[in-house]
């Protein structure tokens, strides 16, 4: 029998909001891989917990050679759990590679659910949260950046962000110059911590507060792109759903999303793409 992965979430800021089952899990692995083992002596010390399982380093650097040894102790009926040094493992965080190798090798991968600052953010932000899209970091070349950004000018969804708090003032203003500045944020430094702040206004406004200085792990959560009415023309709605196929979408999911874009049936649209 094969083992299993676990994923836990660690706290964003106050140890207490861990979940219960992560002193467990913490308690009861066979093997803990950490993103940072001195972290987690911290964070079994404030726990009480003592691990009874071999720990492991688990980060960017190491990840890719530590997958397969990983794997090969839950292929030998081991249970693994996973943890970095805040949030969920594998959002912005080691973990992927993992969790696609358990996936490809038939392992049962599970969760410890829990803190995670891309929530955190978008529930206190005040701006929409019924669809929302995660972007993690931005690239930190300027060229990247900027077109990055430009891709998502017309996203209709709120967007959020991580970000380094020294990159904090160029990827606002990146933001303003492809959004507009006027375009409504929030900017969330150091969630659930002593010093929490949320900052909200439009980009250029937080701009100029970043400017003084930003201190923190920060989150930025930007509203989506005001809803246009796409074309309803038939050839042009012929065209976007060939496009969305193009971008990957199934004919029926395209055919759905025009419609939508277009604010017309989705029987029309079907129509006429089936009728080409």
């Amino acid at each position: 029998m094969t083992g299993t992965l676990v994923l836990a979430a660690t706290p964003i800021g106050r140890v207490e909001d861990a979940p219960p089952r992560l002193a467990t899990e913490l308690a009861t692995a066979d093997v803990i891989a950490a993103e940072d083992t001195r972290r987690l002596k911290r964070l079994v010390g404030d726990l009480g917990v003592t691990p009874a399982g071999r720990v492991v380093s688990y980060f960017e650097g190491n990840e890719s050679a530590r997958t397969p040894l990983l794997l090969e102790a839950l292929l030998a009926g081991e249970r693994v759990l996973l943890v970095t040094d805040a949030g969920m493992p594998s959002v912005s965080d080691p973990g992927y590679r993992l969790v696609a190798a358990a996936v490809e090798a038939d392992v049962l991968v599970t969760a410890v659910p829990g803190p995670s600052a891309v929530l955190t953010a978008l529930a206190v932000s005040g701006l929409p949260v019924d669809r929302f899209c995660f972007e993690g970091f931005l690239p930190r070349k300027a060229g990247e950046r900027a077109r990055r950004l430009a891709a998502l000018a017309a996203e209709e969804r709120t967007m959020v962000f991580f970000e380094a708090p020294h990159r904090t003032e160029v990827a606002l203003a990146a933001m303003a110059d492809a959004f507009g500045a006027d375009r409504a944020a929030a900017v969330c430094r150091e969630l659930t911590k002593t010093h929490e702040e949320i900052r909200r206004g439009p980009l250029g406004s937080l701009v100029d507060w970043a400017a003084e200085g930003v201190r923190g792990e920060v989150t930025i959560v930007v509203s989506g792109a005001s809803p246009t009415a796409a074309s309803t023309e038939p050839e042009d709605l012929r065209a976007a759903v060939a496009a969305l196929e193009r971008d990957g979408m199934t004919r029926k999911d395209a055919i759905a999303e025009a419609a939508r874009r277009a604010g017309v049936p989705k029987r029309e649209v079907y129509d006429l793409v089936h009728r080409s």
